[in-house]
């Protein structure tokens, strides 16, 4: 006999989403708006249906008490994953400007870190931006989100996510699949050694030790902080940021320009020039 689907039609009820609200706040620094109640509550039954619940509250006391690990899961699910090859490319012109002085001035990799990489694509396209312009370069790719990750780290696409890349960026740097990997196209081993993924979640108190970074991309992912977290987060990126380092921003964030250190350098691109 098939397993009961749990009926999770019930909006869920104000004060549980007070509570997602806060939650989401707490472990990952996302604000969620009180106009978002019907996408929380999409996105949440199909947690409720996986864990075979029907309750809302119930739910939340699972990921209060975090004995099975739903917290992760919760923040996985409210995470919003949108991203693309080269997204933003006149972040990528300024990137591949500042490799070729990189790879004629500098005797070590260039290091590039894609702090909310979401699925990859941003990574993997700083990744092809770097070899392209034969610099020597370490990329580091991280989210909260570990599900995205594990999507990321697997290098694989369907094809049609790859719309933005030219024919010749296919050629040198992905292998299309045949028979039954059709219609998918996955990493070249050449480039797969120039990226890694690691979980991080912006707002936590403590980073992971990381050696300075000549470059960091930080885009469409402070839109869910507050201005506080916001500056927050933009001293912590001065701290592992190289002199003259580049930080690149969503097409419609200027929070960098909150701190004196950040001096425009292109469109939604800063250079941090410590005093």
């Amino acid at each position: 006999m098939a397993p009961m689907i749990p009926d999770v039609t019930a909006l869920m009820g104000e004060r549980e989403f007070t509570l997602v609200r806060r939650l989401i706040a707490e472990y990952a620094g996302i604000k969620i708006g009180p106009q978002k109640r019907y996408m929380v509550h999409n996105r949440l039954t199909r947690r409720l249906r996986a864990r075979g619940m029907d309750s809302f509250s119930d739910y939340l006391n699972l990921v209060l008490d975090d004995v099975s690990g739903e917290r992760e899961a919760f923040v996985n699910a409210l995470t919003t994953n949108l991203t693309a090859f080269f997204r933003e490319p006149h972040h990528f012109g300024l990137l591949r400007a500042r490799a070729l002085i990189h790879r004629a001035n500098e005797r070590r990799p260039m290091r590039v870190w894609s702090s909310a990489c979401s699925t990859g694509e941003e990574a993997w396209s700083i990744a092809m931006t770097l070899r392209d312009a034969e610099c020597p370069a370490e990329v580091v790719g991280s989210d909260i989100d570990t599900d995205a990750l594990d999507y990321a780290n697997a290098g694989l696409y369907p094809q049609d996510r790859a719309t933005s890349l030219t024919p010749a960026q296919l050629r040198a740097h992905w292998l299309r699949g045949v028979g039954d990997n059709h219609g998918w196209i996955s990493v070249r081993p050449q480039l797969r050694p120039m990226v890694s993924f690691m979980q991080l979640n912006l707002q936590a108190q403590r980073w992971p030790t990381m050696e300075p970074f000549d470059a960091i991309f930080c885009r469409n992912v402070v839109i869910y902080f507050d201005r506080d977290a916001q500056r927050h987060l933009l001293t912590r990126f001065a701290t592992v940021l190289r002199p003259k380092g580049l930080l690149a921003v969503g097409h419609a964030e200027s929070f960098p320009a909150s701190l004196a250190a950040f001096q425009p350098c292109g469109r939604t691109a800063y250079e941090f020039i410590p005093g």
